[in-house]
């Protein structure tokens, strides 16, 4: 049956072993030398990628003739087609990439995204757009999942998908494979899971029912009980996927406009009880739970109520924008608070959830460096391209950001007028869950709160102030406690994962800056101040042979010389560690019942 379309895709699993897709796009009224041009990035992750670097084979025809290409830049063609004509492109893409940005293709499952895929048509961008998915040899028992609308598939999923528009069509992430799916239902919206790559032990049930608690508690955030329900409508996705990907070694996600690609550790997925054992789950299964709660929160905050630069995409070229520290931060802080309010941690466990996004902020000699304005702007040259110097010149408007989301909460709290669920409710009615600016937040701040908040985004959010996290944190029942921090956190440095003693970071105005390490440096041993020599093998080996204030050489090799390097041990560093101060103040934060009065 031909397409209705006016552009229609054609995807191919042609070629496992070489991780290629086939791609015929059909277009059906032309314009006089159309212009075609795959994205350099994809929403939600800001960074260019330069997909068109997998692109290959890129040929066009008109009635079965070959009509010339001309390649304008990196990532854009031009058809010397006739108008009106039905123009046929064919191209290959590459596919090799596993995270949740990008394209994969091997004989185990296949994997991609719009922007890495299917190229965009020039002046066709609002038309109807149809993808065709076609299974090769090795995908005969294969199944689909994909957040598009069905049109004509089969049992398995394969056929054809329709979309509104290419905006729509590259917010679709597919998965195509034999993988474990199941199901649930939150306020009325039917939410199904699919996980390739789950061990035999793998508690799908326990995933299901977990991941429904949060989608509920996000739901009632952003569409409450009663008056609020009825204000605010229900959710606008209908249904909702989740497609997760489990790996040895890996940790990520990305939101969509009614699904999300995620990645985890495999170690990490819930696992059923053993015969005789009594029920527990991996450690890192609290982490997977705030990824899925961080990227299902994000279907309000950033994919519908959004930065107003992102309104229209292009997707030629960076899309700046100076609010990823509310539209990340925030829902940083709301993914692991959901997870409290859904019951999978109790009040000691949150707490250390916040700890650490606490410490990772107060221990980064960057927030003194970059606000996090600044930070959100800079997204595109710095936080997806970290280096030795990170740590020292930027701070992540993930962490500060959700710092900064815990401050204005527990200061519209301690203030007795609203909460930030309010006032997150307020910018999706204000903003009728579509652009907003900073000038939207601080004008529903000032209608909720009865005063100006622009003094305390000006001094938290644009100057590299911290925020009066401490004082807050105990007026909510919330005890701050310092600490010893770890040996690292005292020298200055950080250490490469999975090397002994490399260094990856030193940090300013640490002891070993100041004895003169470099990134890059191989700490082999030292020599004390009585002429003993060492070996380490690891950090903690220092505190065998060492006391604070003693003078020291350490030995280190860097670019195959070694050096000696004078250095002083300093004293401890101090870490936090937050408590339960008062059970019944907390309550009132944590179960906002504040809010719910």
């Amino acid at each position: 049956m031909p397409s209705r379309a006016a552009l229609h895709y054609r995807v191919e699993l042609a070629d496992p072993l070489a991780h290629l897709f086939t791609v015929t796009l059909t277009i059906a009224r032309p314009a006089a030398d159309q212009g075609v041009a795959l994205p350099v990035w994809i929403p939600g992750s800001y960074l260019v990628r330069e997909f068109s670097r997998h692109l290959q084979r890129l040929t066009a025809s008109q009635n079965d003739g070959e009509v010339q290409l001309q390649q304008i830049d990196k990532c854009s063609w031009q058809v010397r087609c006739v108008a009106g004509r039905a123009l046929v492109l064919r191209y290959q893409v590459y596919a090799y990439d596993s995270s949740v940005r990008a394209c994969w293709f091997d004989q185990r499952r296949a994997f991609f995204n719009g922007t890495g895929l299917l190229l965009q048509v020039a002046g066709h961008e609002q038309q109807a757009h149809e993808l065709q998915l076609v299974p090769g040899a090795v995908a005969r028992h294969w199944h689909v999942a994909t957040g598009l609308a069905p049109l004509r598939i089969n049992a398995r999923g394969f056929g054809s998908y329709s979309a509104m528009n290419y905006d729509e069509l590259v917010d679709c992430p597919v998965e195509m494979g034999s993988f474990w799916s199941g199901a649930f239902t939150a306020r009325g919206i039917t939410h199904r899971f699919v996980v390739t790559g789950a061990t035999a032990n793998f508690d799908g049930e326990r995933l299901l029912a977990d991941s429904r608690k949060i989608c509920e508690a996000a739901i009632a955030l952003w569409h409450g009980e009663g008056r609020w329900s009825r204000l605010l409508g229900r959710p606008l996705h209908r249904d909702y996927l989740f497609l997760l990907n489990a790996v040895d070694d890996g940790y990520g996600g990305l939101e969509h406009r009614n699904s999300t690609a995620l990645i985890c550790n495999r170690r990490d997925l819930p696992r059923l009880a053993q015969p005789g054992a009594a029920a527990s789950q991996p450690e890192g299964y609290t982490t997977l739970l705030g990824l899925i709660s961080h990227e299902y929160f994000h279907t309000w905050n950033v994919k519908r109520l959004r930065p107003a630069e992102f309104a229209s995409y292009r997707y030629d070229q960076e899309n700046y924008t100076r609010l990823l520290w509310f539209f990340e931060g925030f829902t940083s802080y709301y993914d692991d608070l959901l997870l409290h309010r859904a019951g999978l941690v109790d009040d000691a466990a949150y707490l250390r959830l916040l700890t650490k996004t606490a410490n990772q902020v107060l221990q980064a000699p960057g927030r003194q460096v970059q606000s996090v304005a600044q930070a959100s702007f800079d997204a595109w040259v710095k936080y997806y391209r970290q280096d030795e110097n990170t740590p020292n010149a930027t701070i992540s408007y993930y962490t500060k950001g959700a710092l900064v989301a815990l401050c204005l909460d527990l200061t519209l709290r301690r203030e007795g007028h609203a909460s930030l669920d309010q006032v997150m409710r307020g910018l999706w009615q204000r903003c009728q869950a579509g652009p907003m600016t900073e000038q939207d937040l601080l004008e529903v701040l000032q209608q909720l709160a009865g005063r100006s908040f622009q003094p305390e985004l000006a001094t938290w959010v644009h100057s590299t102030e911290d925020p009066p996290l401490q004082a807050l944190l105990e007026g909510a029942g919330v005890s701050v406690h310092l600490e010893p921090a770890q040996l690292a956190q005292s020298l200055g440095l950080r250490l490469a994962d999975g090397v002994a003693l490399r260094i990856k970071h030193v940090l300013n105005g640490g002891a070993a800056e100041a004895a003169g390490f470099c990134a890059g440096d191989e700490w082999l041993g030292i020599e004390t101040a009585d002429g003993q020599a060492w070996r380490l093998h690891r950090l903690d080996d220092l505190l065998l042979h060492t006391r604070a204030s003693e003078a020291l050489r350490a030995l280190v090799a860097r670019d195959q010389r070694l050096l000696f390097l004078p250095m002083t041990m300093p004293k401890p560093a101090s870490t936090w560690r937050l408590g339960v101060r008062d059970s019944a103040q907390l309550a009132l934060w944590l179960a906002d019942k504040a809010a719910a009065a």
